[in-house]
C-alpha cells in the first residue's frame, strides 16, 4: 500500500493555471487552498506515481467523482480492475473546489428546456435518469460508508427577484404536473420561517431531492471504496503523450507508457487542450470563486435565520450557489474572472463578498478563513455528455456538467462504466449518451470575447428592478 499524496507534493498551487492557455495542469502540485482540502482530515492511501511501462485492460484518466465512480463500477459491477491516472492529487480539480451541493441534475438546463429541445418523451426519460442517479449518489454513501457530512433535505431555488416568482412557479408546476415530481412554491416569509433569511429573497422553489455534502469527503471516500475493490489510483502521472497502435491506447507518463485496451476520460475542466484532438475546445471552462466565512456566533445564526444546511442557489444567469456547514461556517460561491491570469484580481473578491453581505447584511466584513476559485466543464449546449469517442475505438469520455455534477457525476462513472464493459444496451436511449459534445467550429478562438459580452448582458439582465 502506498501512502497519501499529501506527502509527496513537489510543485506549489498554480493558481493562475488556465486550461485554455497552459500546456499542463502540473505534475505533483499541491492542492487548492480550499475549505474541503483544509477539513478532509488525512487521505486514504494511492497507488502512488507510475514507475515504468505497464499493459492493463483500462485506463481512467481523472481521478474526480466521476473517474473515481467508473473505477468503483468497473470493479464492482463488471469485474474491471481498471488504473486511474491523476496528474496531480486525487480529486485535484473540480472535486475539491465545488459548493459540495447535489442537486437533481446535470447540466444547465431546466425541464422546460429539456422538453422545448428534445419534447416529452425524451424529457422524461432524462428525469428518470436524474432520478435514478441520485438512488445510487444516496446508495454509494450508505454501501460504502461514505461519511461525507450529507445534509438531506432538498433544494431551495430563491427568486432574487419579484419578477422569478412567476418563472419559478411556472417550473414548479410543470414538475408536478408533468414528471409527477413534489416541488413545491415557498412565499418570502414560509422561506424566512422554514428554512433562512436571504434579505434578497422573494420567494423560492424547493425540490424535494437535495443534499450537502463535504467535497473533498465525498471524493477520498470514492478513493478508498475505488481501491478496495480493486482498481488502482496513481497521482503525480500526467497524460503527456496519447496514440493508439493496433487498437492499444498508448498513454506516456512522466513514469512510463500505459498500454490499455480502454480509456475513458474524466478530466471535467482541467484537460490540457492537447490531451486528444477528438477532445480539443469540446468544453468551454468557466471559472467560478468561492468563500466560506469564519464560524457563526449565536447571534449571527439567528439574524441571518438559518433552519436548513440545504443547498440554496438564487435565481441569477451566473448564480450565487450558498449554504450553511455543519460547523456553522457560511460557504458561498458564484462565478468569476475569464481567464486564469486574472483570477487572482481582488475585485473579483470583493464582488462576492458584496453578493455574501446583499444576502445576510450581518455577514458583511466577516473574516473569511477559505478563498478559492476553480474550473467548471460547462458544454457548449448546457449539456453533459457520457459517450464513446468517434473515431477512435474503444475510448470514452464523461464531461460537460456545467457545475451540476456533484450529484450525477456517480452515475455519469457508471454509465461510462457500462460503455467501456461492451454493455451499451444497458444505456438509455437519451441524446447525453448518443452523440458527442458539440464544437463551436470557427468561433472557437472568439469564446471568451462572447463570454465577457454575455457576462454584462447577464448581469443587466439579472440586476434589473
Amino acid at each position: 500500500m502506498q501512502g497519501s499524496f499529501m506527502g509527496r507534493v513537489s510543485q506549489p498551487y498554480n493558481p493562475l493555471y488556465d486550461p485554455m492557455t497552459d500546456a499542463s495542469v502540473g505534475r505533483g502540485s499541491a492542492y487548492a487552498p480550499t475549505y474541503w482540502i483544509g477539513t478532509a482530515g488525512t487521505p486514504p492511501a494511492d497507488d502512488g506515481p507510475v514507475t515504468g511501462d505497464m499493459d492493463v485492460d483500462v485506463v481512467v484518466i481523472g481521478s474526480g467523482y466521476t473517474g473515481l465512480s467508473c473505477a468503483l463500477h468497473l470493479a464492482k459491477e463488471f469485474g474491471i480492475k481498471a488504473h486511474v491516472l491523476e496528474a496531480n492529487g486525487v480529486a485535484y480539480g473540480c472535486s475539491t473546489r465545488n459548493g459540495g451541493q447535489a442537486q437533481i441534475s446535470a447540466g444547465r438546463l431546466k425541464r422546460s428546456q429539456w422538453m422545448a429541445r428534445w419534447g416529452l418523451d425524451v424529457a422524461k426519460g432524462m428525469h428518470a435518469e436524474m432520478a435514478e442517479a441520485f438512488d445510487l449518489f444516496r446508495g454509494l454513501l450508505r454501501d460504502h460508508a461514505i461519511d461525507c457530512e450529507p445534509q438531506d433535505g432538498g433544494h431551495y431555488y430563491i427568486a432574487h427577484r419579484p419578477w422569478m416568482m412567476p418563472v419559478l412557479a411556472k417550473e414548479a408546476a410543470l414538475l408536478r404536473d408533468t414528471f409527477g415530481y413534489g416541488a413545491r412554491m415557498l412565499s418570502r416569509d414560509e422561506l424566512f420561517e422554514t428554512a433562512v433569511r436571504d434579505m434578497e429573497a422573494h420567494g423560492a422553489m424547493w425540490e424535494p431531492d437535495g443534499t450537502a455534502i463535504h467535497a473533498a469527503k465525498l471524493a477520498f471516500g470514492y478513493l478508498r471504496a475505488a481501491r478496495e475493490l480493486g482498481a488502482k489510483v496513481h497521482v503525480a502521472s500526467p497524460v503527456e503523450g496519447w496514440t493508439t497502435q493496433n487498437g492499444i491506447h498508448h498513454l506516456r507518463t512522466p513514469g512510463g507508457t500505459v498500454r490499455a485496451k480502454a480509456v475513458a476520460v474524466a478530466t471535467a475542466g482541467y484537460a490540457p487542450r492537447g490531451l486528444h484532438p477528438r477532445l480539443r475546445d469540446r468544453l468551454m471552462p468557466i471559472l467560478s470563486n468561492s468563500i466560506t466565512t469564519r464560524p457563526l456566533t449565536p447571534a449571527e445564526l439567528a439574524e441571518c435565520g438559518f433552519r436548513t444546511g440545504s443547498p440554496l442557489t438564487d435565481t441569477r444567469t451566473l448564480r450565487h450557489y450558498y449554504r450553511l456547514l455543519p460547523d456553522n461556517r457560511v460557504q458561498i460561491g458564484s462565478r468569476a474572472a475569464i481567464t486564469g491570469r486574472d483570477a487572482a484580481n481582488p475585485r473579483h473578491l470583493a464582488s462576492l463578498r458584496e453578493g455574501l453581505a446583499r444576502k445576510f447584511p450581518a455577514l458583511r466584513g466577516i473574516d473569511l478563513d477559505y478563498s478559492w476559485w476553480g474550473w467548471v466543464d460547462v458544454s457548449h449546449d448546457m449539456m453533459p455528455r457520457i459517450t464513446s469517442v468517434p473515431g477512435l475505438r474503444n475510448a470514452y469520455y464523461a464531461l460537460g456538467y456545467g457545475g451540476n455534477g456533484v450529484m450525477y457525476s456517480a452515475q455519469a462513472g457508471r454509465r461510462m462504466a457500462q460503455l467501456v464493459a461492451g454493455q451499451e444496451a444497458a444505456v438509455p436511449q437519451l441524446p447525453i449518451f448518443r452523440s458527442e459534445l458539440p464544437h463551436e467550429g470557427w468561433k472557437t478562438p472568439f469564446r471568451r470575447l462572447g463570454q465577457w459580452g454575455l457576462y454584462h448582458i447577464y448581469h443587466q439582465r439579472d440586476e434589473r428592478a
